[in-house]
């Protein structure tokens, strides 16, 4: 069978900390997880044909990207690569650049492939000379697409996804090339699994890191706050929101009801428009409160023109600190003195 566009992409669940040995088939082998936009390319069967790239939930996206498009003429006819698209800004990854590539068409797209040319990270290869891999266990996947690389001699745009068997190397990358913005923890597979579209059958960690931010306003009820919207003040002590808490434990609930209050008239976010994610356009229906509590949060490394694209975690509520000891906007995770 020759696999065709839509093909569902393999998935992963988010764990805490690093699953047991016996938690996937063979031995654990551990990818770095970029933070990019997930995406499946195919390059023609022999005959005629067009490479196409197909986008997580299944667009094909290839006219926004030109230039990968151009350069899979160094790919075999028949393959079938699941990666990441990614795009560098030196020596860190822009998500902002990618969405704007990821957005583009027509003359634009091609003016965006110049200016901030997009990269493919493969992780895993699907079908080979043709030949559905889907069924054949990882280990053997991977042999096929280092085999790919070498025999190739590919290089930009095309990366191949580093990885390792060795826990206390795949530690180190946890804390140390999550460093670099655009890199958000690990991804882990097992040698032996084979490629289950849909299933969230991988395992996925990402870096957290603890912080503070200003409860800015909240959803649910004073009494009963649901998630917390943060904010930061910037350099000119304007409050700035950063972002939005999944929700909090009922134990948790209960001590900000006691400590959050209604916010005064003047406050910085009235008229504010807030929506329920990064990149949504469904309102949030907030309440407005006094931005004088601060909280500690556990944030991951995925922050944006200095708010962060996931949602935080509450961990406590910080009285022995004030709203000007808060790291300022844009200041990452870097701790309060």
């Amino acid at each position: 069978m020759v696999l065709r566009p839509p093909v569902e992409p393999m998935l992963a669940q988010a764990r805490d900390s690093l699953p047991p040995p016996s938690a996937l088939p063979g031995d654990l082998v551990f990818q770095p997880k970029w933070d990019g936009f997930r995406a499946i390319l195919f390059t023609p069967c022999p005959g005629p044909g067009s490479v196409l790239l197909q986008s997580r939930r299944g667009s094909l996206i290839q006219t926004r990207f030109p230039d990968l498009v151009r350069a899979a003429t160094v790919l075999p006819d028949g393959l079938v690569l699941d990666g990441e698209l990614v795009v560098w800004a030196g020596e860190q990854l822009s998500f902002e650049a990618l969405q704007r590539r990821a957005a583009s068409s027509g003359r634009t797209a091609a003016r965006l492939a110049q200016e901030m040319p997009a990269h493919f990270v493969a992780f895993d290869v699907l079908q080979a000379d043709g030949q559905e891999l889907l069924q054949t266990p990882y280990a053997a996947r991977r042999a096929r697409l280092e085999a790919l690389f070498a025999e190739r001699q590919l290089t930009a745009p095309w990366t191949l996804c580093p990885e390792t068997t060795d826990v206390a190397l795949a530690r180190e990358w946890l804390t140390s090339w999550t460093e670099v913005p655009g890199i958000e923890g690990l991804v882990i597979r097992g040698s032996q699994q084979r490629y289950l579209p849909g299933a969230r059958a991988l395992v996925k960690i990402r870096r957290r890191d603890t912080t503070e931010a200003i409860i800015g306003a909240i959803t649910g009820t004073l009494r009963r706050p649901q998630t917390l919207v943060l904010g930061r003040l910037d350099q000119d002590d304007r409050l700035r929101p950063v972002g939005r808490t999944t929700p909090v434990r009922p134990d948790a609930a209960r001590q900000l009801a006691e400590q959050l209050t209604p916010a005064a008239p003047g406050h910085p976010w009235e008229g504010l428009r807030f929506t329920t994610g990064w990149g949504s356009h469904t309102p949030l229906d907030v309440t407005l409160v006094q931005p004088d509590l601060v909280t500690e949060i556990m944030v991951d490394t995925a922050q944006e023109r200095g708010a962060w694209r996931h949602p935080a975690r509450f961990a406590r509520i910080r009285t022995d600190i004030t709203a000007a000891d808060v790291p300022r906007f844009g200041a990452g995770t870097e701790p309060s003195a």
